[in-house]
């Protein structure tokens, strides 16, 4: 049976290359997961940083070469998400084993993504792969991306920490919101499908 998905559906073929542009930029992106890591865990902020930043921007960048050059594939469906959430629980847990945010920030995030997890054996079994990312997701992933390099500057004595912990939090609330509520929508779409399966099953 092939893989459906709601793009191929709406008549807009995913491609199943591997070789593409992309997939190379979030491969890269992925390779550097480790090293953001040790620098985090070591306390090494200004290149932890960086490493961020390049992440972030090489995030931006592939989905521009992707769409601008018809070059999106399921693979780069699969790598791009997985990579922007190992970023979100590799930055989580470094923040937290730092004692910069409390655990309770890492379960509400890393839930989440449990839930979403738990959905993809139901696709799979109704012959869909992933489901694209939605827009609140992007936004929230943005959001809490943001929020990280805030969060390390909130160490800083005086003003420059003040206004980041004020800001990181903000854009960190925001993107847990924004996550959860990304989440819903996708489990609604999974509950949509469902029910229009067992509709044409019965008909």
């Amino acid at each position: 049976m092939r893989t459906r998905t709601p793009q191929s559906q709406a008549g807009r073929e995913v491609a199943d290359r591997v070789w593409t542009v992309p997939n190379v930029i979030s491969a890269l992106r992925l390779l550097l997961v480790p090293v953001f890591g040790v620098l985090i865990l070591n306390e090494q902020d200004v290149a932890a940083l960086v490493v961020l930043v390049v992440a972030g921007a090489s995030d931006w960048f592939d989905g521009v070469i992707a769409r601008r050059f018809n070059q999106t594939s399921r693979l780069g469906q699969l790598l791009d998400p997985a990579a922007d959430r190992l970023y979100i629980f590799v930055t989580l847990v470094g923040l937290a084993w730092r004692d910069l945010v409390p655990w309770w920030l890492v379960l509400v995030i890393v839930a989440r993504d449990v839930v979403l997890a738990g959905l993809l054996p139901i696709l799979t079994r109704h012959g869909y792969g992933p489901l694209p990312v939605h827009l609140a997701g992007k936004a929230g992933t943005f959001a809490l991306m943001y929020a990280f390099p805030l969060l390390l500057l909130a160490g800083v004595p005086g003003t420059v920490g003040t206004l980041a912990w004020t800001f990181g939090w903000a854009s960190a609330w925001w993107g847990v919101g924004l996550y959860w509520f990304a989440a819903l929508l996708y489990v609604e779409q999974v509950v949509r499908i469902v029910r229009q399966d067992r509709g044409r099953t019965r008909s």
